[in-house]
């Protein structure tokens, strides 16, 4: 093994090691990585792979079979070059682009994942919806043909302390179940807080620099 795969694979071992009493899915973040690290996870036996940028996605996700995770901004102009890729999308905020996507997915006839993105700051620079708008905006989207809900995405924003706004998530997420019982999921939880996470809940985690080390760029 080369000194990369050795590398990758103690960190990835060391994260499947602390997670292991948890059902959860890892995802594991490849943004600004290259194309070889995601081909050595995948022959390590990562099936889940994450990306922030749609670039990065159509470049990668083609060349490494696996289920491919977007989880960055969703911009209307990019939707149908993400759907080309991805077979799930963690930042859903906007009832329009949801619209389109349905649209898209209709014409191919073919269906895709989603999860809600959640704000708990009302940031609008962030993305997500408020809690006040949450359940609103998943009644419509879960009626929407070819969308899949599978339930809520939520990234704390810094200025919470990370103990509150998980039990903040943790609240949300019980009520969103109870609310719409087929959609369950959680996605939450990155590199510096997908322990904290899990314990509130998280039944997605999306790790990427605990695993492949200081990225290239933000």
């Amino acid at each position: 093994m080369s000194v990369r795969q050795i590398e990758i694979a103690t960190a990835l071992s060391g994260v499947q090691a602390e997670i292991a009493s948890y059902a959860a899915t890892l995802i594991v973040v490849t943004k600004t990585y290259p194309l070889s690290d995601v081909e050595i996870l995948a022959a390590l036996g990562v099936s889940d792979f994450g990306e922030n940028r749609n670039e990065e996605g159509v470049e990668k996700a083609p060349a490494v079979p696996a289920r491919w995770h977007y989880q960055g901004e969703v911009q209307g102009k990019k939707i149908r070059s993400i759907l080309d890729w991805a077979d799930c999308i963690h930042s859903l905020d906007s009832i329009d682009h949801a619209q389109k996507i349905s649209r898209i997915l209709i014409e191919e006839s073919r269906s895709v994942d989603i999860f809600l993105q959640l704000s708990l700051d009302g940031d609008p620079a962030r993305g997500g919806v408020t809690h006040a708008q949450l359940f609103e905006e998943a009644e419509v989207i879960s009626e929407l043909p070819g969308i899949n809900l599978l339930g809520i995405m939520c990234v704390p924003p810094v200025e919470i302390a990370p103990g509150e706004a998980f039990a903040r998530v943790a609240r949300i997420h019980q009520s969103f179940k109870e609310r719409f019982p087929q959609s369950p999921s959680l996605s939450a939880g990155m590199s510096q807080d997908y322990l904290l996470a899990l314990d509130n809940g998280a039944t997605h985690i999306r790790v990427g620099s605990k695993i492949l080390g200081k990225r290239l760029y933000p």
